[in-house]
């Protein structure tokens, strides 16, 4: 359980970063290809396998990792933008309410069961990013405000299904670290080819202090991967226990942190919203 804990407390710290990027003026995504640089190292030094790095490509894991490597620098990328431009609190409904697609997943490549309650739950959880995304109780939501919190809700359950698979199907235990490794090393070069476009066409410099930006979010960031591996192969955790409370826990700290630290307002919507979040959560992985 200690590692679940640490998950939630560090990937409810990843939001709070990228809303102090903005404040900050740190360049975003320059921050989040240098963090992978990080994460990558602290992969390394802390892997039990010594694998060279000509075989990893021949590792059944490798397409897994080369293909949530492209995801992992386009969703954060995602993530930073929502929580900068629509708060704190819609961004973690948005990243959260993702759960509801491994779960459709199952049930249609796995045969899982499918029940009311389920299809009760996935229904919540649109309702719930729509209502988050909310300026007012009003006015209906406009497509730009809806836009990225819908990107992240796809790309991070995208992510949540494919993680999982690969990590349930091809890594063994002892070789978590090298698979998140692999999966950092992915992310950075697809990351440096999105930054080099960046720069040349001129439409941002490089800024020394996304350096510290990069090792702020670098180091959390491998580490809510790893705790969050662990907490899914603790015996007595099933993993729909894991994701219920890690998720959760999650929408609300961050919600906590979101009103305390940075004073967000939340229209009634955005209210009811958080609270559909919860409920949908609890019963699309506890049907």
């Amino acid at each position: 359980m200690i590692y679940l804990i640490f998950s939630i407390l560090i990937s409810s710290l990843l939001f709070v970063i990228f809303k102090l990027f903005d404040v900050c003026k740190v360049n975003t995504l320059q921050a989040i290809v240098l963090n992978y640089a990080v994460a990558l190292s602290f992969g390394f030094v802390h892997t039990e396998v010594s694998i060279p790095v000509s075989e990893i490509p021949g590792k059944p894991w490798f397409l897994g990792s080369f293909v949530l490597g492209f995801l992992f620098i386009a969703v954060f990328n995602v993530m930073g933008i929502t929580a900068q431009k629509n708060g704190l609190s819609v961004a973690s409904v948005a990243g959260k309410m993702s759960v509801v697609i491994p779960v459709v997943i199952g049930i249609f490549l796995y045969n899982e069961s499918i029940g009311l309650v389920k299809v009760v739950g996935i229904i919540l959880a649109l309702i719930a990013v729509y209502l988050s995304s909310a300026k007012s109780d009003t006015s209906p939501v406009k497509f730009k405000n809806l836009l990225f919190p819908l990107l992240l809700f796809l790309g991070s359950g995208s992510i949540d299904t494919l993680l999982k698979y690969t990590e349930t199907t091809y890594v063994p235990k002892e070789a978590v670290p090298m698979f998140l490794s692999t999966i950092f090393g992915c992310a950075l070069l697809f990351g440096f080819f999105f930054l080099m476009a960046q720069l040349l066409s001129k439409k941002g410099s490089f800024e020394w202090k996304t350096v510290l930006g990069g090792i702020v979010l670098g180091v959390p960031n491998y580490y809510s991967m790893e705790f969050l591996l662990k907490a899914l192969q603790t015996k007595g955790l099933e993993s729909s226990t894991v994701f219920t409370i890690n998720n959760v826990s999650i929408v609300i700290l961050t919600t906590v942190f979101a009103l305390t630290f940075f004073k967000e307002k939340l229209v009634k919507r955005n209210w009811i919203g958080i609270g559909l979040a919860i409920i949908s959560i609890l019963l699309v992985v506890s049907a």
